[in-house]
């Protein structure tokens, strides 16, 4: 873990101060739930890697997403996850007050602080509103995340837009020039501060369009979810009751208000001057969504360090030194010998394995083909494709060469079609005993996610088509040489070239039929997959090598961050080939 208490930038003013429900930070710190979190992480990691100028807003979630517990029916269980914030963070000096139902509520700021791999720091700010001067309800609000009611979630929702935007200028992390990044509507009422701050004490109805478009020019808008469900909208009465008549005021003569309440993707959307979907594919999925809104496409990456394994870590530090600072020389894995690849596999393969027995008491063996899956668990992401027809799996697996599978993945406390698929899983790995080896890891989160994808032979990923936003795991996966079996949806239509980078699971024109897809995944391992893995293990270890050289070294969180620079954050400078201070440094 970074030594959060070594340095503090000056407080200058970063000029992009990046905002997120979640950022996974540290293992030891319980402040994300999954992909959504684990990509801003990943975000933060990059800039520091590229000595951006740049500020993380989250919540501290004080008591988590929540701990898993599933027994041996598949039934899970929550608890919370009790850390002590005090004990690994330093408190930022500098509060923040905002109004909540008409009441003064205080928010202060803990401080993590990544480093990067040049020695630059960027800091994270977690917002906390556990303060003896709050009422007990609101000393509660950044306790979970995504937990509560709608009026719970509208009142976190506050403290990260309004609250997060207020304690940055209070504590001189943003000025006058700072660009705010939204990574998804969770922190979209900071533009009403924003809108507050450029009418500077003017009345609501004295908003003019010049006013909107000064805002607009300082947001930046990342949307994730191509589900209308996931996007949070609130009635107009609750908004009016908990925010306050002066912020509805705002809302109404921002004309960012409709069908009676209030879209935060929709008040992102008109308040943003740059608006992107995290993957080609996702972006003409939000074009429909959103018609009448311009929205560019930005694909997702993940952080190359931090998903690498020990193992392919020192493989190319031997034979690519330079990867660390610059991700595309990941390209000359092409050139890594095949023996080589071959070994630092089977050194990360047998880490994963003994990690499952530590917290399973269950054995793997290391001489047979694993795949691996773990997602967030929710119906749509079909996390039980490959049970469709159990007795058929089986039968590939007797025939033409012996697998075992492992699952992860939380299902959220309230979503009870999630916590079904968990049960169907270990139903049918019940089913299977004897004839295929299945195990599920309850509480799935960093450090097992960091050895799974690195430990398994084979990523596989099969959500109904066109629900897949990105996908990230798939792309930790290929950077240590795993290929992915996968539906060609979200990041997978861009890296999948077929027997090359992997597999895929149905064709581009399919509509995600679920029995095709099933018998084309069991198609692809009987007759591809396993026959090359057991019958041609070299020719399996090139499409390994070619996942961490083609896939590993684009869809990493170094191109990414640099696209964001080049087309959202800076795009005038970078076009007028200017120095500017924002990018000064920088590789950009």
């Amino acid at each position: 873990m970074n030594d959060v208490n070594s340095r503090s930038p000056a407080r200058t003013g970063s000029s992009i101060a990046y905002f997120s429900m979640e950022i996974c930070l540290d293992q030891s710190l319980p402040t994300y739930s999954g992909g959504l979190g684990v990509l801003a992480g990943d975000t933060l990691r990059s800039a520091a890697d590229l000595k951006l100028p740049i500020v993380g807003v989250t919540l501290l979630h004080r008591k988590g997403y929540f701990r898993q517990h599933i027994d041996e029916q598949g039934n899970q269980s929550e608890g919370p996850v009790e850390w002590k914030p005090e004990a690994l963070l330093r408190e930022v000096p500098g509060r923040a007050t905002i109004a909540i139902e008409g009441r003064e509520v205080h928010v202060r700021a803990w401080q993590f602080t990544i480093r990067g791999v040049t020695g630059h720091d960027v800091p994270v700010l977690l917002l906390d509103t556990a303060l003896p001067e709050n009422s007990e309800y609101d000393r509660a609000l950044t306790d979970y995340l995504y937990g509560g009611d709608a009026q719970y979630r509208l009142c976190q929702e506050i403290v990260l837009g309004i609250g997060g935007a207020q304690l940055l200028r209070a504590t001189g992390f943003a000025g006058a020039e700072t660009r705010f990044h939204m990574n998804e509507g969770h922190s979209a009422l900071l533009s009403l501060t924003l809108l507050e701050w450029q009418l500077d004490g003017r009345k609501p109805f004295e908003l003019k369009d010049d006013d909107v478009e000064a805002v607009r020019r300082q947001c930046i808008f990342t949307t994730h979810t191509p589900v209308p469900a996931g996007h949070d909208r609130f009635p107009a009465d609750l908004v009016k009751r908990v925010a306050g008549d002066e912020c509805f005021q705002l809302l109404e003569a921002a004309k960012v208000l409709e069908n009676g309440g209030l879209n935060m993707t929709h008040l992102a959307l008109r308040l943003s001057r740059f608006v992107n979907g995290v993957a080609m594919k996702h972006r003409e999925v939000s074009l429909a969504m959103f018609p009448g809104f311009p929205i560019d496409s930005i694909t997702n990456g993940v952080h190359a360090a931090t998903w690498t394994s020990p193992a392919f870590q020192q493989l190319l530090d031997r034979r690519i030194p330079e990867w660390r600072t610059d991700n595309n020389y990941l390209r000359y894995a092409v050139g890594i010998p095949l023996p080589e690849i071959r070994a630092a596999h089977t050194e990360a393969k047998k880490d994963f394995i003994a990690e499952v027995a530590r917290r399973t008491g269950r054995e793997l063996d290391a001489n047979v083909f694993t795949l691996g899956f773990a997602r967030r668990a929710t119906p749509y992401k079909r996390a039980d494709l490959m049970f469709t027809d159990t007795e058929r799996l089986a039968q590939v697996s007797e025939k033409v060469g012996p697998m075992q599978i492992v699952f992860g993945g939380k299902a959220h406390p309230h979503d009870g079609g999630g916590k079904d698929l968990i049960r169907r899983i270990h139903r049918a790995a019940e089913e299977l005993k004897g004839r295929i080896n299945v195990v599920y890891l309850e509480n799935y989160e960093m450090a097992i996610a960091a050895k799974m994808v690195a430990g398994v032979d084979l990523w596989v990923n099969n959500p109904m088509k066109p629900l897949e936003a990105s996908g990230t795991s798939g792309m930790k996966a290929a950077l240590n040489g795993v290929p992915s079996l996968s539906v060609l949806d979200g990041w997978w239509i861009e890296g999948h070239v077929e027997g090359v980078t992997g597999w895929s699971i149905g064709s581009s024109e399919s509509e995600g039929d679920q029995s095709k897809d099933a018998q084309d995944l069991y198609l692809k391992l009987e007759r591809i997959i396993l026959p090359l893995f057991y019958g041609l293990p070299f020719a399996y270890t090139e499409v390994m090598r070619h996942a961490i050289a083609l896939n590993g070294s684009f869809f990493n969180t170094q191109r990414m961050v640099e696209q964001y620079v080049r087309n959202a954050y800076f795009p005038s400078d970078v076009q007028n080939h200017t120095a500017s201070p924002a990018i000064a440094g920088s590789v950009v």
